[in-house]
């Protein structure tokens, strides 16, 4: 009877040890794992850097003349056109100026990305004061004295600087006398065949033509016309010859 009690007792016991065995690996199992910590958010990307264009329509004129400022702009929070304009809408517009005298203008555009600027010159010719004339010259004689030629460079019929400054000259005379009406024609030096430099006689008239309208001349004042290769004003061979030739040649209209 003994024996049976005490074997009853170590199964008991056993049987003990077995839950307990069992509660400390449940135990064990239920605990948590610990989290991974998320992956941090990638920086924010870096605003994009502003840009800002900044012409001018036309860029060379006569004291007294107007010209228009053009800009454009992306990115840009704020403009500012200097000097004397101060500050402009983005991302783009326009505005008039008369400055007195030749004039470098800035535009600075700022933004979340930084700055940028652009800048443009407008040339300002002085006005020409009509020149006096003796009592006996005549009309002939003062459209010579005052009216000069544009020259061009070979193959080309774009204003140069200088042509700029003779253009102007010979605008200022035809505003002072508005009855003068003129003939443009266009020449080049004898290079090249007849048929090419007739084109480009008359692409050297028409440029004379236009960039005196721009400085306010009526364009109904004005016939333009092409001689090419033909009547050249020089006939050496060489380039300082050539050059006399390429031009556009201003004739008094009757």
């Amino acid at each position: 009877m003994e024996s049976s009690t005490e074997s009853s007792s170590l199964r008991k016991f056993a049987l003990i040890l077995t839950v307990a065995a069992l509660t400390v690996v449940i135990g064990a199992c239920q605990k948590k794992v610990a989290a991974v910590p998320p992956k941090p958010a990638p920086p924010p990307a870096a605003p994009a850097a502003p840009t800002v264009t900044l012409t001018a329509s036309p860029d060379f004129i006569t004291q007294g003349q107007q010209s228009t400022l053009h800009w454009t702009s992306q990115n840009a929070t704020t403009l500012d056109l200097e000097p004397t304009v101060g500050s402009v809408q983005p991302p783009s517009g326009s505005t008039s100026v008369t400055p007195s005298e030749s004039t470098t203008y800035t535009i600075t555009a700022t933004g979340p990305g930084g700055n940028a600027v652009d800048t443009v010159r407008v040339t300002v010719s002085p006005k020409s004061a009509p020149q006096p004339s003796a009592p006996s010259a005549t009309l002939e004689e003062l459209f010579a004295q005052n009216v000069k030629d544009a020259f061009f460079n070979f193959n080309m019929a774009n204003i140069r600087p200088d042509a700029r400054v003779a253009l102007t000259q010979d605008a200022a005379f035809l505003r002072a006398h508005p009855n003068v009406d003129v003939t443009i024609e266009g020449h080049c030096d004898e290079r090249g065949s007849l048929e090419y430099n007739l084109a480009l006689g008359q692409r050297r008239a028409n440029a004379a033509k236009n960039f005196l309208i721009s400085l306010g001349i009526n364009p109904d004042r004005m016939r333009t016309m092409s001689w090419g290769k033909e009547h050249p004003f020089c006939t050496e061979h060489n380039e300082t010859c050539w050059q006399e030739n390429r031009r556009a040649h201003f004739v008094l209209a009757h």
